[in-house]
């Protein structure tokens, strides 16, 4: 049996900003931008990875989600504390810099980890962590 991440979401509050984020600032590729009554979902991903996508959403689009917590959502989110993900690589440097005259939050510029890896971190537009890995 084989088991993929075929998508991962991530909310957004600017779709227009977060599609600019993840397709100039990243590179990503732009695969679908669909709206619904007044929302709208945005699959993006690296060109050379046709599997996998990030779909940047609405947050709480969820219609089970209370309104109490939509507001502890959006509260999360204008922290930066509510949602994140883990990219990878092989020149962080230009990426880095990449990101960076995209207008990209830098949280943390590349940096070797104690722990053995090097990295830097950025927000997205909605807030989302975005830490970003040198390959080896």
């Amino acid at each position: 049996m084989k088991v993929t991440i075929h998508a991962s979401f991530l909310p957004h509050d600017d779709p227009d900003a977060s599609l600019a984020f993840y397709r100039d600032a990243l590179g990503f590729e732009v695969r679908d931008d669909v709206g619904y009554d007044g929302m709208r979902w945005i699959t993006v991903g690296p060109a050379d990875q046709p599997g996998v996508s990030v779909v940047l959403q609405p947050p709480a689009a969820d219609p089970g989600i209370t309104d109490d917590e939509r507001v502890t959502i959006a509260e999360m989110m204008a922290k930066g504390t509510y949602a994140g993900i883990l990219l990878a690589t092989d020149d962080l440097d230009g990426l880095f810099e990449r990101a960076v005259a995209g207008r990209a939050e830098v949280v943390q510029e590349p940096v070797e980890q104690p722990f053995g890896v090097r990295d830097c971190a950025f927000r997205d537009p909605a807030g989302n962590l975005v830490r970003i890995q040198q390959l080896r």
